[in-house]
């Protein structure tokens, strides 16, 4: 197991920490979540175990695209991909420019939801990439049809630019600024 690259507390729901996904080790756990019916807009429902392993050990050898486990006070919680929107996903649909960050995430199912939780998820994610100074904007492509992360998006700042015609779906370009996202926190640096 790899050390934690970012760390947040949040302060009702504690701990929230992010590592590199290890492909062999965590497969099975991966494996679950996204074939499970709550992971639909993950596109990945009818892969078996060697699909899931397989994809993220070519996520993990791409220099643009890399996914990682987060943990919530120390168990295995969510999944985030990070990618550089200039040369995957949105190729020829969005004009990237310097300092965009492509994202995506994922909740572990649970039969007992936490109140604020996915929120909570969504804003270590997005505190973990503008961490890094070079973050400028993230960039999301989420399926035109979930409102529910559409409604988590928004709260967190991002604005819905247009719907494109993604291979797999029909998905809302939406963007967050660095200023964007710290209004949303009450922080206006």
């Amino acid at each position: 197991m790899s050390a934690p690259l970012f760390t947040r507390t949040d302060p009702a729901l504690g701990e929230f920490s992010v590592r590199p996904v290890d492909p062999s080790t965590d497969a099975e756990l991966l494996h679950g979540w996204v074939t499970h019916p709550k992971a639909v807009f993950w596109l990945m429902q009818e892969c078996d175990l060697a699909a899931v392993e397989k994809e993220f050990l070519r996520i993990a050898a791409d220099p643009f695209h890399a996914a990682f486990l987060g943990l919530h006070n120390g168990t295995p919680a969510f999944l985030m991909e990070r990618y550089d929107p200039a040369h995957r996903e949105l190729v020829g649909i969005h004009a990237a420019a310097p300092g965009d960050v492509g994202m995506h995430f994922l909740s572990a199912p649970t039969d007992t939801p936490v109140h604020g939780f996915t929120r909570a998820v969504i804003t270590t994610v997005m505190e973990m990439l503008f961490a890094d100074p070079a973050t400028r904007r993230v960039v999301v492509e989420p399926d035109a049809g979930n409102t529910a992360v559409h409604a988590l998006n928004k709260a967190v700042g991002f604005e819905i630019q247009r719907t494109v015609s993604l291979p797999s779906k029909d998905a809302c370009l939406s963007t967050c600024t660095r200023e964007q996202f710290l209004a949303t926190r009450g922080d206006h640096r």
